[in-house]
């Protein structure tokens, strides 16, 4: 289902900047030339839209030693370049590649789900709470819901981190579920090797979005307190350490002072907060700092104003927040939005494109209530803690800095998961969770419906010229 996307769409180029910057990464790393961006023609290349003069930039022609990425995904496109050539099928090359990937989460789900349905059941005696745990018919429609998620289906079209971090934070969400299951000895060496991996996923996923941290950190916790097991937590915790040192070592180094795995904290600071955003990435902003080639005074100065932005109106911090949690969760149409009306795709006729929108739009809609409602069927049990803990522990980076709706895409399995158990046993089952429970539940349906709500509401007159004659041709920016 991937490939049809990518062969259909074989010479399609990349059309945003970070797109632009991954490739100029991996390009340099194919060539030998380190890890650099902004080689001499990228620089003229990129220089009117930054308003610099290259002429007056005195760098190396191979380009500027970065600091500002994270590593893993740019190395990732760089073996691609390696094999293929550094030529006008790389893209193409890249996107097959990428097929892989976004295939491997589908029986990634299925296992993360079976690990789930092989909890110990209770004891027999209550019926009623035995049905709540997932068996493997519920795993198959989770696997399968992931298989033709739309989003998922054309992602590997985008040149873009995500390709790589879903699959890595799912497979050490797996690794975790597996860790939990493990009943043996404490210097097993199943068990060695399972805490392990963990920490080498987690490690690895940190190293593709850092913003995968706060969930790593959690689930360290959650190993120590949760599952009772603090020798697996020393060791989870050891062998993230270990995978993320080397690249830290080398930008500290690199910097002159101890620096984490990427730089970029401060511009997107500087974009959440800033006097024109309301929390989403937004154009004009986001290019005010990208004339400083210097990482440590582009990240320095972003942070600096972000924290005057906040004190110039303390009560825009709780606004934005508010705001970025809608981003969030915002319906799956800003990425096709941008490529359509920058004529990208051409001409889509109105009735097909309406289709095209539904299509995008209703899955998540779907999925998305279906799992709130599917969530409260589970008991309470580590397992299903470590899921909520990775919903907290991804979210709340995004809700205090910069929010898309494409960042819930890394959540789209998990929620497959509870919408499946939903679909499996039926609303019916609600009944034993309590009236408390069901409520709550409720409320959050009836929050996401008025989130969706004010979103067409804001966004409905660009779609509406999108299905007019020349709305291939709005030419709006990201």
């Amino acid at each position: 289902m991937r490939l049809i996307p990518v062969i259909l769409a074989r010479g399609l180029s990349i059309g945003l900047d970070d797109m632009f910057q991954y490739d100029m990464l991996a390009r340099s790393l194919a060539s030998g030339n380190g890890f650099r961006w902004y080689a001499t023609a990228d620089l003229a290349r990129i220089a009117p839209y930054l308003h610099l003069d290259p002429a007056s930039v005195s760098l190396d022609p191979r380009g500027v030693l970065t600091t500002f990425r994270a590593p893993l995904y740019p190395a990732f496109l760089s073996l691609i370049y390696l094999f293929n050539g550094i030529n006008t099928e790389r893209f193409f090359a890249a996107r097959l590649a990428q097929t892989i990937l976004g295939a491997l989460l589908a029986p990634l789900t299925y296992y993360a789900s079976q690990n789930l349905s092989s909890l110990p059941h209770s004891d027999g005696k209550d019926e009623e709470n035995d049905k709540l745990f997932i068996g493997d018919r519920t795993s198959r429609i989770a696997a399968w819901v992931v298989t033709g998620y739309p989003m998922l289906v054309i992602f590997p079209l985008a040149l873009a981190t995500e390709n790589l971090f879903f699959l890595l934070v799912l497979a050490s969400v797996v690794a975790l579920l597996k860790l939990s299951q493990i009943s043996v000895d404490s210097n097993s060496p199943v068990f060695i090797l399972y805490s392990l991996l963990s920490g080498f996923l987690l490690g690895l996923a940190a190293l593709t979005r850092s913003v995968i941290l706060p969930f790593a950190g959690l689930a360290i916790l959650w190993i120590w307190f949760s599952l009772k097991r603090p020798r697996a937590a020393v060791i989870t915790a050891l062998a993230l350490a270990i995978t993320v040192a080397p690249w830290i070592v080398r930008n500290s180094v690199l910097s002159h002072k101890l620096t984490g795995i990427e730089t970029s904290m401060g511009y997107n600071l500087y974009v959440g907060y800033h006097p024109q955003s309301t929390g989403t990435f937004i154009f004009g902003p986001s290019l005010d700092l990208l004339s400083i080639l210097d990482d440590q005074a582009r990240d320095a100065l972003g942070t600096q104003k972000a924290i005057e932005f906040i004190r110039q109106d303390p009560s825009r911090f709780p606004y934005l927040a508010l705001r970025r949690l809608g981003y969030f969760f915002n319906l799956e149409l800003r990425a096709f939005t941008y490529f359509y009306v920058n004529d990208y795709l051409g001409f889509i006729p109105s009735p097909v494109l309406f289709l095209i929108l539904l299509l995008l739009a209703l899955p998540f809609v779907i999925l998305s209530l279906s799992a709130i409602f599917g969530a409260v069927l589970f008991t309470i049990r580590p397992q299903i803690v470590l899921l909520v803990l990775l919903l907290i522990g991804y979210l709340l980076p995004h809700v205090l800095i910069l929010s898309e709706e494409r960042f819930h895409l890394t959540l789209i399995p998990v929620f497959a998961i509870f919408a499946a158990n939903m679909w499996s046993y039926g609303l019916g089952a609600l009944k034993s969770r309590g009236i408390l429970i069901i409520l709550i539940a409720s409320i959050l349906v009836m929050l996401l419906i008025v989130n969706w709500g004010f979103e067409i509401a804001r966004d409905g007159h660009v779609l509406i010229q999108m299905l007019g004659p020349k709305g291939n041709q709005i030419y709006l920016p990201y």
